[in-house]
């Protein structure tokens, strides 16, 4: 299983509407993302601190896609990039970093 992490730095100036992209732009990732068979799962995470408590977070949000495969991800993205990229500016001035890690340990409790 892979995870696609796509982060948003939190860097000064910049902005990100959280409630957007909560209520409207993931909603929408979802439905079009997880139509695809190697969809395993998303998290969307909101940076509430740094290591230490009350210190600005690295990131001001993170989303992260399970998917079978790179492949299985790209299938799902590619048709839909232009809408879900199109969509950013609604939500952030953000570039946000992505990189695709192999899951070796997952435990939910």
């Amino acid at each position: 299983m892979i995870k696609i992490s796509i982060l948003y730095p939190n860097t000064p100036d910049s902005r990100f509407d959280m409630r957007y992209y909560v209520d409207t732009h993931m909603p929408m990732s979802i439905e079009l993302l997880s139509a695809h068979p190697g969809f395993k799962g998303v998290t969307v995470e909101h940076g509430i601190s740094g290591a230490i408590p009350g210190s600005e977070p690295a990131y001001i949000a993170m989303c992260h896609f399970l998917f079978d495969s790179p492949e299985d991800f790209m299938d799902a993205f590619t048709p839909h990039a232009a809408a879900l990229q199109g969509d950013m500016p609604n939500y952030t001035t953000i570039e946000p970093v992505i990189q695709f890690n192999e899951v070796v340990i997952s435990i939910a409790g």
